[in-house]
């Protein structure tokens, strides 16, 4: 009778640890998933152009002054690096891990970023966006820049996070309206925006590359379904990790890196995103 009880003990050690460790790997350990993209609007000189996609830090660390995650986008080599929002998180707020990343990605190459709804949220978004540009990171508050290379030129747009608004307006509508408000003098453009349940919006304005987030990669990930639960989009969401393409328009969604209202990932591991662009 003693050996049973010592052996259900074992046993519910055992389960204990291997959960544990099941729920660090799951939160902790960076995967980097490579993506291509093709386009005839795409110059010669931007065909191998490296882009590396961040999102949805949620002030987490990765090791101090974020060394892991910082190791594994150089080993990228990237030539840009987007971030698409909610570097910082609402309920806990801690501008330090995201500023500390900032800083160390503005040294591997320019950066890009975006705001999320939870830099919104936060009520502390204007001395963030100093920290940001203090650090060297290009914040695109609907607007738009050239990017250059040896002569030829691509756009970047970058649009707010719908939950900055404070009018009556759909969210679909404010971010079509912010989208119309961008110049696109470039045959190739890249749109910077958090939400991917707006894909529609952005195939009717011709994007022809957008990044985004928020989706956490429907936080817990199954076999042959993919993810379970979004913000904005419910259950079975439609848009929450790796490439899609229509009517012309791809889209990009990063799983993100932190976590929020729900603390645990499951078959979903924090995500670096690396794309390469590529001339048809």
């Amino acid at each position: 009778m003693k050996f049973f009880t010592k052996k259900k003990l074992l046993i519910i050690l055992a389960i204990i640890v291997f959960t544990i460790a099941l729920s660090y790997h799951q939160n902790n350990v960076l995967t980097t998933t490579e993506l291509d993209v093709h386009s005839g609007e795409i110059p010669e000189s931007f065909d191998g152009y490296r882009i590396v996609h961040l999102s949805d830090l949620h002030s987490k660390s990765f090791g101090e002054n974020q060394k892991r995650l910082v190791e594994r986008v150089k080993n990228e080599n990237p030539d840009l690096i987007v971030f698409t929002g909610d570097i910082v998180d609402q309920k806990d707020f801690n501008k330090k891990p995201g500023i500390t990343l900032m800083e160390n990605m503005t040294a591997i190459a320019p950066v890009y970023f975006v705001t999320g709804n939870h830099e919104w949220w936060s009520e502390e978004y204007s001395s963030l966006e100093n920290d940001l540009e203090t650090a060297g990171v290009n914040v695109l508050r609907n607007s738009s820049e050239l990017i250059q290379v040896n002569g030829s030129s691509i756009a970047i747009l970058g649009i707010d996070d719908p939950a900055r608004a404070e009018n009556s307006y759909s969210e679909k509508g404010i971010v079509s309206e912010s989208i119309n408000s961008l110049k696109m003098s470039a045959e190739f453009s890249i749109l910077l925006s958090h939400r991917p349940e707006m894909f529609s919006v952005y195939q009717n304005h011709n994007i022809d590359l957008t990044f985004s987030g928020h989706a956490h990669g429907g936080q817990f990930r199954l076999p042959f379904i993919g993810g379970v639960i979004a913000p904005d989009q419910g259950l079975f969401p439609n848009y929450t990790a790796g490439k899609y393409v229509k009517n012309g328009s791809a889209m990009i969604v990063s799983r993100g890196l932190g976590n929020s209202i729900i603390p645990q990932r499951i078959f979903n591991r924090p995500e670096i995103v690396s794309v390469t662009l590529h001339t048809k």
